[in-house]
């Protein structure tokens, strides 16, 4: 109650001390939930690691049949299935606006391929048998089809770098912020701290309600980061849904659980005590030495 109080005595700098605690918070929080709806994304559009292996266009059957059967005893391998020239050029046909380009061709451009499936989703395991492939006889090149899964997951690799380093700074800016908000709080009530030491007041007694506001600042900060999180997430939402009815597909950014916003909460709190403390166990040594 004692907090509360402290705190309605000044609402205008309360509330400033929380929206900048929130703004601050909310630029990670921002980035993690946009990071981990993209791992979301790249998970559910994830397939089985696959090796596209093309062939020399004047391969006979029997060269053809050697490929095949050195592709299956190769050790990873789970499956091959051959795709001729025509059957895919059968199939690039029922690819939008290329029809019209097809039927330009005088001949078959498109060379006879196995398609190799891969016992695990391994970047090591498909970069292996990519360079193995490549030696065969009548191997003209080979096409790593999860190789943008590779990439992808470099770059959300290089996201996740990215948001800790500024959580990390912006972790600095609240407990600076509540640091010179309890530095205030102190140099305020300094009469009343000397007060209470020469009635005996332990210096636990005198620093506990300062940890409770600092505390309480920081859960109100990620409180606030929060929110500002939750309602940029709806309003682009509303965006995607547009975009989403245009792709026919549903996109959408999905809210963190409630059991991230739990620790982000936990969190913000304890970066709180943290300035807290730090800024009465200065203050009050100045203070004791006076």
């Amino acid at each position: 109650m004692q907090t509360l109080a402290r705190m309605s005595q000044a609402p205008l700098a309360t509330l400033f001390n929380v929206l900048v605690i929130g703004v601050a918070l909310a630029l990670p929080l921002g980035g993690y939930a946009v990071l981990s709806n993209l791992e979301t994304l790249s998970r559910n559009l994830s397939t089985e690691s696959q090796l596209s292996v093309f062939l020399a266009r004047d391969s006979g059957k029997s060269e053809v049949a050697a490929v095949e059967a050195q592709l299956k005893a190769a050790d990873g391998v789970l499956s091959v299935r051959f795709l001729s020239r025509d059957a895919a050029l059968a199939g690039l046909k029922h690819t939008p606006g290329m029809t019209e380009v097809i039927a330009t061709l005088r001949d078959n451009p498109l060379p006879d391929a196995f398609v190799v499936t891969l016992t695990a989703n391994d970047g090591k395991l498909a970069d292996r048998l990519e360079r193995q492939f490549k030696s065969l006889s009548k191997v003209t090149h080979v096409q790593a089809d999860s190789a943008w899964m590779r990439r992808m997951d470099t770059l959300l690799q290089l996201g996740r770098t990215t948001i800790a380093l500024l959580g990390m700074l912006l972790s600095f800016a609240l407990v600076a912020v509540t640091f010179n908000t309890i530095r205030l709080q102190i140099l305020t009530q300094r009469d009343e701290i000397e007060v209470s030491r020469l009635i005996g007041a332990t210096r636990a007694y005198i620093c506990r309600p300062f940890f409770y506001f600092g505390s309480l600042l920081g859960l109100l900060g990620g409180a606030a980061g929060l929110a500002i999180v939750f309602s940029s997430m709806a309003v682009l939402n509303r965006d995607l849904a547009q975009l989403g009815i245009l792709y026919d597909s549903d996109l959408r950014l999905h809210f963190p659980a409630p059991a991230d916003a739990t620790v982000i909460l936990a969190f913000s709190a304890v970066l709180g005590w943290m300035g807290a403390y730090m800024s009465v166990s200065r203050h009050l040594r100045e203070i004791e030495r006076n």
